[in-house]
């Protein structure tokens, strides 16, 4: 959902189950009064009715986090910018403001133009409103494109709420890739899988697939090699294309521990 002017922003509750799709939690304004009771004064520095109201469908941010802060806010924001760690690295999704989320912060402010302090206030936030949907996915990638296999993500080496979020952040990082690559269309041929579906198409025993961290990319405008080289950047421990034993015609991203990037065709 885009971002739209608001007068004043609540705190979003149960954000785990709004980073795994669910529905919106919205502050509730006060019971109708009768016509016949007059209304109370307000109540010095409270919001009204029309004042208090949701910024965005997923997740609305209130006040400003930095370096230090902590919590089911910074866990929303770190899913955002899982794509701008560095070259080579990933961020935690812990929780924790440090300095690898503040750099990460960084970067994405940098990416779309905005003052790159590495504090994430109202302009970072109706940047990330402006970038996704009302299901917390960003607006160029859906779930359906990263599950090609069973609708309920079950059946795979985690739960399905797990593989659910991993996606999720897998998504985010194709994202912040998209962007970076002029923002044209990257196209995903699949993502999760549960153990059944991975065995079907000959996937490796321990598939990162099955975790619903990784997703597998058609060459689309960019190419297969432009893919593997731009993944580096954007918080993909697992690199696979060109080159690797059965990846000439795909190139495979996946997160999670370790790092493994072979596409030997492209350089890497």
């Amino acid at each position: 959902m885009r971002s739209r002017p608001i007068g004043f922003l609540v705190s979003a509750v149960a954000g785990a189950a709004l980073a795994f799709g669910g529905t919106p939690t919205a502050s509730a304004g006060p019971a109708p009064t009768p016509a016949s009771v007059p209304a109370p004064a307000p109540v010095p520095g409270s919001a009204s009715a029309t004042d208090v109201r949701a910024a965005d469908g997923c997740y609305t941010w209130s006040g400003t986090l930095r370096e230090g802060s902590s919590g089911e806010a910074v866990r929303q924001l770190q899913i955002r910018v899982a794509g701008y760690p560095g070259t080579g690295n990933q961020i935690s999704i812990d929780g924790q403001f440090g300095p690898a989320t503040k750099a990460a912060v960084a970067r994405f402010q940098a990416a779309y133009g905005l003052g790159s302090d590495g504090i994430a206030g109202p302009q970072t936030f109706n940047k990330i409103y402006a970038l996704q949907d009302d299901d917390c996915t960003p607006v160029n990638f859906t779930y359906a494109e990263l599950n090609r296999c069973n609708s309920t993500w079950s059946g795979g080496k985690v739960s399905a709420a797990t593989a659910r979020a991993n996606a999720l952040v897998t998504m985010w990082k194709l994202q912040a890739m998209r962007h970076a690559m002029g923002d044209r269309p990257i196209t995903v041929n699949g993502g999760f899988r549960s153990v059944s579906c991975n065995s079907s198409v000959g996937g490796a025993a321990n598939s990162r697939h099955m975790y619903g961290h990784a997703a597998d990319l058609g060459a689309g405008p960019q190419g297969f090699c432009a893919l593997a080289k731009a993944a580096r950047n954007h918080g993909f421990t697992e690199i696979l294309g060109p080159g690797y034993p059965g990846h000439n015609d795909h190139t495979h991203v996946a997160g999670g521990s370790g790092r493994f990037w072979s596409a030997p065709s492209c350089g890497i």
